[in-house]
């Protein structure tokens, strides 16, 4: 999802290119890790999630089994996709920041999406998203990319994903930060899109992304009302209640907290 204030050609008219450059596939043990959050650390039975910036409806393909989604992005494009993948599930075009939907959730998840929020309002804002979305007693999951906390340049590619018509992409990046003291840093990407009669296109685009250190997570996430879930806010945990490890492969960053009963 791209913040309102920046549109990328990868959620624009390059979206259909979405499950060939992030194949579908690639969230299944992160999705199942996320599931057994849900399902074994909320205070409440969780049926009903509010998935905030679905984009093209990746996490959400390997969560609609065991939860009724409501699906929200900013993209009509990548809701687009996301429908074509999960057409049982509600899908609803808003900005994270200031929808309102006037109904609350047993939980909401806000994935890496929340990497397009740069600024720490704008994070307080989603974050009371969120927060008006949860139902007392309910589970929040926030899951971006990156923490402002030992931060390390990256370089890596990807993709790798086909489609029955032939067409074929992969792509390159390289994560770095232009300026240690603010709250965000910078993705360099380079999309090579073969098409079915072989033809390729190659892409370059930047993407600034949202890097807030721990301490602002847990400021604004408590000053929201939220209070932090079993294991700090920020930590992941690893084994549910019973302390059984918990299935799939743990996100890098997760904030679970709670909204009081």
């Amino acid at each position: 999802m791209p913040n309102a204030d920046h549109e990328y050609r990868l959620y624009g008219d390059l979206a259909d290119w979405w499950p060939l450059i992030s194949p579908p596939r690639e969230y299944a043990e992160e999705a199942a890790y996320l599931t057994g959050v849900l399902s074994s650390r909320s205070p409440v039975c969780v049926n009903e999630v509010l998935d905030l910036g679905s984009g093209g409806g990746h996490v959400a393909m390997h969560l609609k089994d065991k939860f009724m989604l409501t699906l929200v992005d900013i993209s009509d494009d990548m809701l687009a996709v996301s429908r074509r993948l999960n057409p049982e599930c509600r899908h609803l075009r808003g900005d994270m920041r200031t929808i309102r939907l006037a109904r609350t959730f047993d939980a909401v998840l806000v994935h890496d999406a929340i990497d397009y929020i740069t600024t720490q309002d704008d994070l307080a804002r989603v974050i009371a998203t969120a927060f008006n979305h949860c139902r007392p007693g309910g589970t929040a999951l926030f899951v971006p990319d990156y923490v402002k906390d030992g931060f390390r340049e990256l370089a890596g590619s990807g993709g790798g994903g086909t489609d029955g018509t032939g067409r074929h992409a992969t792509f390159r990046e390289r994560t770095w930060d232009p300026d240690p003291t603010d709250d965000w840093v910078r993705a360099d990407y380079e999309f090579i899109l073969r098409q079915a009669d072989g033809s390729v296109e190659v892409i370059r685009e930047s993407h600034r992304l949202g890097a807030f250190s721990r301490d602002v997570w847990q400021r604004l996430l408590t000053s929201a009302g939220f209070v932090p879930g079993t294991g700090s806010a920020g930590s992941v945990p690893g084994a549910d209640p019973a302390g059984r490890a918990l299935p799939g492969r743990p996100p890098a960053n997760m904030f679970l907290v709670h909204r009081p009963p």
